[in-house]
């Protein structure tokens, strides 16, 4: 759910073996403190943490890759693996980046989410008028076969789909998505027994967003996203597991507390278990001081996680990025608000990579999770 997905595909040439310095994932720059990693907090509770990220940032920052390598156990492509950066145009082909980061993660032992199969905003506009035109299905077959026969083997967990819900108050029902118009609603279904058919071992999960908000949008969708889960569960549709995003907003009020707590134990109930895929906050205002604004985003993600990592059936979390040089909240940034009040710093570490208070709620609660 950003807007780096919408971006053309980006050209990366790919590369041999990955020249990683011995150790050089071991220390943070700018640290006058060295933190326990995250990873080594989650797996404490027998969980993981990742974030997202690009090869080519990882390639450029030396900083940033000594912060994955210290403190990532998995990584989520940020834009490479979706539709639009694969095959921007039709039967031009782009899989160096996804490749290149694979060999990364291979290289120092991490493992790589896949997201995602499907998400409308990140289809190419060729595929998308081909679907509403000729509304044939080989289509679909030909992309899952394409980037499972390719990947399937190694990206062991897939968000087959994501942010299907619809957005409107009060609408408990499927987003009218191309995928909808031109296949109708069960194209769910057949979008993860396809995924199945060409990656039978795999973790398949549905992603969405928009769940942590007492308000009547994030009520709504709660319920439509466990009415679906329930669906398909009781038809037997191969669906794993659930992705919540957890795009966390300061501006939106209090978590529901218990909303969420009945939202994802009704998920569990029907079989399912919970990664938290997506997570960062989103500033409301930032005319406090860089503590307050730290405190608050801090306290954001603490309030969250401690109704999440109450439930062992929650596998991983996953922050879209580590820094807020790389985010795509700072991207939403007006250059002019930019340049009096800085980024958004909804990320466990800043521009420098000194880890925020954020960096030690996550670390906090993933530990007691244990």
């Amino acid at each position: 759910m950003t807007g780096l997905a919408l971006a053309p595909a980006l050209a990366v040439a790919p590369h041999g073996a990955w020249a990683v310095p011995e150790g050089e994932g071991a220390a943070l720059p700018h640290a006058s403190t060295t933190p326990p990693s995250l990873s080594s907090a989650a797996r404490s509770g027998g969980r993981y943490f990742g974030a997202a990220a690009r090869a080519d940032h990882l390639r450029e920052d030396k900083a940033l890759r000594a912060a994955v390598l210290r403190d990532c156990e998995v990584l989520t492509p940020e834009i490479h693996l979706k539709w639009n950066s694969l095959e921007w145009r039709k039967g031009q082909f782009n899989f160096a980046p996804v490749d290149d980061l694979l060999a990364f993660s291979d290289q120092n032992g991490l493992s790589v989410r896949g997201h995602t199969l499907l998400w409308d905003q990140s289809t190419p506009d060729w595929a998308k008028r081909e679907m509403l035109e000729q509304r044939d299905w080989r289509l679909m077959s030909e992309h899952f076969a394409r980037v499972l026969n390719r990947y399937g083997a190694r990206i062991k967990e897939w968000d087959v789909i994501n942010e299907p819900i619809d957005t409107e108050a009060g609408a408990r029902t499927l987003r009218r998505n191309t995928f909808f118009r031109a296949f109708g609603p069960t194209y769910i279904e057949r979008a993860m027994e396809e995924a199945r058919t060409h990656a039978p071992k795999a973790h398949l999960v549905i992603n969405d967003y928009g769940f942590e908000y007492g308000n009547p949008v994030d009520k709504a969708r709660r319920q439509a996203f466990v009415a679906l889960a329930r669906r398909l569960r009781a038809a037997d549709v191969p669906l794993d597991g659930v992705g919540v995003q957890a795009h966390l907003d300061l501006s939106k009020g209090p978590i529901d507390t218990v909303g969420l707590q009945d939202m994802t134990k009704a998920l569990i109930d029907v079989g399912l278990d919970i990664t938290v895929t997506e997570l960062d906050v989103k500033e409301a205002e930032a005319g406090h001081s860089t503590t307050a604004r730290d405190q608050m985003v801090a306290d954001e993600t603490r309030r969250y996680l401690d109704v999440m990592l109450a439930f062992p059936e929650v596998r991983g979390v996953v922050t879209w990025g580590l820094t807020d040089k790389f985010s795509w909240l700072t991207e939403q940034v007006d250059a002019r608000v930019r340049a009096t009040q800085g980024v958004n710093r909804g990320l466990p570490y800043d521009e420098a990579y000194s880890p925020k208070a954020m960096y030690w709620a996550l670390s906090d609660t993933l530990r007691a999770s244990t």
